[in-house]
């Protein structure tokens, strides 16, 4: 298994089995599968995404979104409940070329990756239990 390290952005190789020993990054020393989301930007985005072989799971947010706000904390919540996704948080303001390139229109929206691609798209403000029921169908 190949993992991103979201603290430094190093490619760790991990085997399977070792995913619940709460591994640490090679380089930084920093914990690999951390329950709380990564803060990706321009510049990470898209080496986590297409480094990581586990699903990922991204809210595109801004600070100054009400929406998104009420589900900061409902994502994070999800975060701790779904174990074997990475869930990592984009701010669309201080990350122009990605939410152009991803072709995010409203906030918040969720996008799921796997292998790299993108796999599902869901825009609105979810509760964690919506946000596990509609990863779940979508990794079903």
């Amino acid at each position: 298994m190949q993992l991103v390290c979201p603290a430094c952005g190093k490619k760790n190789r991990m085997p399977d089995h070792r995913l619940k020993d709460d591994p640490l990054c090679g380089s930084c020393g920093e914990p690999l599968m951390s329950t709380h989301p990564a803060t990706l930007d321009d510049a990470s985005f898209e080496g986590y995404v297409q480094g990581t072989e586990l699903p990922v799971l991204v809210d595109f947010w801004a600070a100054w979104c009400g929406p998104c706000q009420a589900m900061a904390p409902q994502f994070a919540q999800a975060a701790q409940d779904v174990p074997g996704v990475r869930f990592a948080k984009v701010d669309t303001d201080a990350s122009p070329a990605t939410s152009a390139r991803m072709g995010i229109r409203g906030i918040p929206t969720t996008v799921l990756f796997k292998g790299g691609l993108e796999v599902g798209r869901q825009s609105g403000a979810m509760s964690a239990a919506q946000i596990t029921s509609w990863l779940r169908r979508q990794l079903s």
